[in-house]
């Protein structure tokens, strides 16, 4: 075997080595990467809406309240308002279904809080007079005044 030969076999030699070496560290780098992602993502998923897997997973109390299909996305604003960790799950064994809010126990007064709220806010919609039923009313006071009531052709004729 001549120089050249054994140069060109122990150049392919460290190549090879190289290689596995360069993908093995990738690989490793790969998994640490993946890791230190989904723990920053349950970590980064402080506040918001998730699902009751992703509640269960932080390790903590949860708490459920029933809540009212209509009044979800009311909900909604005022648990980010306080910035409440919540799943929001639909139980279809009963008609009509009922949907029930879980909730972290570390988060017990401020969903306390954001829930008193909420509940204020639909009493307030509940005392809050219709504006179509104001409209009508007007439209009928209107109607009743014939002697005030304007003719637009009349008037372009001028």
């Amino acid at each position: 075997m001549n120089v050249q030969e054994e140069v060109e076999q122990k150049t392919f030699n460290i190549v090879v080595s190289t290689t596995k070496l360069t993908a093995r560290t990738i690989l490793n780098a790969g998994r640490t990467a993946l890791r230190e992602y989904q723990s920053k993502l349950l970590a980064d998923k402080s506040s918001g809406k998730q699902s009751v897997r992703m509640l269960l997973r932080q390790n903590r109390g949860v708490s459920s309240v029933e809540i009212s299909k209509t009044g979800i996305r009311d909900f909604e604003r005022y648990a980010k308002k306080y910035g409440i960790d919540y799943a929001i799950q639909k139980d279809t064994s009963e008609v009509p279904p009922r949907y029930l809010v879980f909730f972290k126990a570390p988060d017990a007064d401020a969903f306390n809080a954001a829930f008193k709220e909420y509940s204020a806010s639909l009493l307030n919609k509940v005392n809050r007079p219709s504006v179509l039923e104001k409209l009508h009313e007007l439209v009928q006071v209107a109607a009743e005044l014939t002697g005030k009531v304007r003719h637009k052709e009349q008037e372009r004729g001028l």
